[in-house]
């Protein structure tokens, strides 16, 4: 998608795109041509400009009109991007190839004009690589979006900050989306290295045969049912001042998670190539990062198995010896994402010695039943941690379990990892199983890959850890 700003809309053919944030719709004054039928095509659509509604409308000289809802009472980056969402969503497939987005009259800062770019990107994306068959009207025609009237700063912040964040969206999104005879551990990292080239991230891959050396008797009993062999990729950015402590994001790469041999249901077994989500948000993240030249010290580490029912697989019962020195007793081999960061855990912070570490991984079903999928945006909900959610984990013949009861599973997951947590260093757990797909259409993604966790991890730093 390509996109541009401008300070009055261009000449040619195009189709208009008008914000409505409730019933004020400033930007339709200087629209020429049919006032009349516009009033009565918002009428008629029973349109009060709601977040995400929209009226379609072909003014008299047979230019396409949309007016988009933002909704009222939300901020300016959140209408903004249901702004460049919709407008994309209903655009793309509809045989217009140049959309004019008209801020003209809003209070649209800088940043909220670029997150009307970044949002209309987004929602753009799609995979058809595998699809041969496509007819014309399934094909996308939309390929450019103007921007006209935004705050002065909108395209630098488009290009220093937001240009960045959406390519690193889109390799999380793809590397989600493809299949696990795509994407395995070892196609996983020979795709990052492909996609990074030249943005100066550094890089570090360790082998099944490393992994054994350092003691990652975890994360190597998920995999050792697998004919792939594990990896770990490292990234690393080195934006930030020389000899600080980095801030160290650790993803959980599940490429495929089949349970093991404590087996998944088939149905639905096909979604879980996507239980590498956390492994994809920390190299989408580390890679938006280098492209806009973060100015901070981070490294990325992504722990990259496929836990497979072979008849060498891990059994239920077994009990395996971390890189930590701790025992686990694996009740469940299905809880597999926690045996693979407990020692990327033990392994970030005995190698880079980390001021912050945030770990991303697509972890228990409990969370889904907690949370749902509802959030749009990178958005967050904490949840407890206590010693007596912990003492569910106690093993009797080793230090834990790496499951506790039905109850409350994503919080014992969570006391699990924290037994990873070495004293001094700051933590927090991310448990995305909720948000890396989704089922039904958002403003900045269509079903499928999200890439949720990119933008979260950016604005952290930015906010957290630069300037």
């Amino acid at each position: 998608m390509k996109i541009s700003f401008a300070a009055t809309r261009p000449a040619g053919d195009y189709a208009l795109v008008i914000p409505s944030a409730g019933k004020e719709r400033p930007g339709l004054a200087s629209v020429e041509g049919g006032s009349a039928s516009i009033d009565a095509a918002i009428k008629r659509q029973r349109f009060e400009g709601d977040a995400s509604s929209v009226v379609e409308h072909f003014l008299d000289n047979g230019q396409r009109l949309l007016i988009v809802g933002t909704g009222t009472g939300v901020s300016a980056a959140d209408a903004a991007e249901k702004l460049g969402g919709t407008a994309v969503s209903r655009l793309l497939l509809s045989g217009e190839t140049h959309a004019v987005i008209d801020l003209g009259g809003l209070d649209y800062d800088a940043d909220a004009a670029a997150r009307v770019a970044l949002a209309a990107s987004l929602r753009a994306w799609r995979h058809d690589r595998y699809k041969t068959r496509l007819k014309d009207k399934q094909k996308p025609t939309l390929t450019q979006v103007t921007i006209v009237g935004a705050a002065d700063g909108a395209k630098k912040s488009w290009e220093g900050r937001y240009a960045a964040v959406y390519e690193g969206v889109l390799l999380t999104r793809e590397l989600v989306t493809e299949p696990a005879n795509i994407i395995y551990p070892q196609s996983f990292v020979e795709r990052v290295i492909a996609s990074i080239d030249g943005s100066g991230l550094e890089v570090q891959v360790l082998d099944g045969k490393e992994m054994a050396k350092l003691g990652m008797g975890a994360l190597l009993g998920v995999n050792q049912g697998s004919r792939r062999e594990p990896r770990v990729l490292v990234l690393r950015w080195n934006g930030g001042a020389k000899g600080k402590a980095p801030v160290a994001f650790l993803g959980k790469g599940v490429t495929f998670d089949t349970g093991g041999i404590s087996i998944k249901p088939a149905a639905n077994m096909e979604a879980m190539k996507w239980d590498m989500g956390g492994a994809g948000a920390v190299v989408g993240a580390m890679k938006a990062l280098a492209l806009r030249k973060a100015k901070a010290n981070v490294i990325g580490v992504c722990g990259l198995v496929e836990n497979m029912p072979d008849g060498n697989a891990q059994r239920p019962g077994d009990v395996v010896t971390t890189m930590s020195g701790q025992t686990v007793e694996v009740i469940n081999t299905d809880a597999e994402g926690r045996l693979v960061l407990c020692d990327i855990m033990t392994w970030t912070q005995k190698i880079a010695k980390p001021e912050v570490m945030i770990d991303l991984a697509t972890l228990t079903g409990a969370m889904v039943i907690s949370l749902g999928h509802e959030t749009s945006t990178d958005i967050l909900w904490r949840q407890p941690l206590g010693e007596a959610y912990d003492r569910l984990i106690d093993s009797q013949i080793a230090d834990m379990k790496n499951v506790g009861p039905r109850e409350g599973g994503s919080i014992t997951a969570a006391q699990f990892l924290q037994r990873y947590v070495e004293d001094g260093v700051k933590w927090a757990h991310l448990d995305i199983a909720g948000m890396a797909w989704s089922d039904k259409p958002k403003p900045t993604y269509d079903k499928g890959a999200t890439g949720y966790g990119v933008r979260l991890l950016d604005e952290y730093i930015a906010a957290n850890h630069e300037g």
